[in-house]
C-alpha cells in the first residue's frame, strides 16, 4: 500500500527502559542495528500497527509498555534505487513513518525475538538514547535523528511526572543530562 507520492505508511518504535536506554535490534543474519519498525496494514491505525509490530519483532504486548509520545506527523526517507525491488521501481520511493516512544514497564525477560515464525532480529541490547547514528544504515539516519529529537521531550516529561508523584524535585541537573536536555 503506497500513498500517491510513492511512500509506504510505516511505524517506528523507540522502546526505552527505566534508565532511558533504547532497544537496539540486530537485523537477522546482518551486521546492521536498528529500531523496530514495520508497515501499516490497510484498515490499521498507526497505534494498532505499532502494537502489532512490537509483538512481531520484540515479542512484547501492550501491557509490557506505556506510550510516552509519538511524532506529530509523518517522517519520510527515500530508499536508494538499488534497494528497491525491481517490480516496485518507478512507483516506490520509500517509507513515511509515525514514530512512537514507549517505556518498558515489563521486564527484559519479556522480550522475545522469536515470538513469530519470521523474526526480524537475532540479537538485541540496550543502548544510550542518543544511539550512534553512524551505526544506522545511511538512508535512515535523518529520520532516526528527527524522531529522537522530536520525542526526547517526552522522556523529560515522564521523568518529571514520576518524580513529582514521589515528592522528588521536578528538575535537577542530573535528570537534564540523562536525557540529553539541558544547555
Amino acid at each position: 500500500m503506497l500513498d500517491r507520492e510513492g511512500y509506504r505508511p510505516n511505524v517506528g518504535i523507540i522502546l526505552c527502559n527505566a534508565k532511558n536506554e533504547v532497544f537496539w535490534g540486530k537485523r537477522i543474519r546482518e551486521h546492521s542495528w536498528q529500531f523496530p519498525q514495520g508497515g501499516i496494514k490497510r484498515g490499521e491505525t498507526p497505534e494498532e500497527a505499532m502494537y502489532r509490530e512490537l509483538h512481531e519483532e520484540v515479542g512484547l504486548h501492550p501491557e509490557h509498555v506505556r506510550i510516552l509520545g509519538r511524532t506529530k506527523g509523518w517522517l519520510r526517507y527515500d530508499v536508494p534505487n538499488q534497494w528497491i525491488k525491481r517490480e516496485w521501481r518507478g512507483s516506490y520511493k520509500g517509507q513515511k513513518q509515525i514514530w512512537f516512544l514507549l517505556r518498558l514497564v515489563g521486564r527484559d525477560s519479556d522480550v522475545s525475538l522469536r515470538a513469530t515464525a519470521k523474526p526480524e532480529f537475532d540479537a538485541w541490547r540496550w543502548n544510550d538514547y542518543w544511539v550512534p547514528l553512524d551505526s544506522v544504515i545511511e538512508f535512515k539516519r535523518g529520520v532516526y535523528e528527527q524522531a529522537l529529537n522530536e520525542l526526547v521531550r517526552f522522556l523529560e516529561q515522564d521523568r518529571r511526572g514520576s518524580r513529582s508523584k514521589r515528592g522528588v524535585p521536578l528538575v535537577d541537573e542530573q535528570s537534564k543530562e540523562a536525557v540529553g536536555g539541558g544547555d
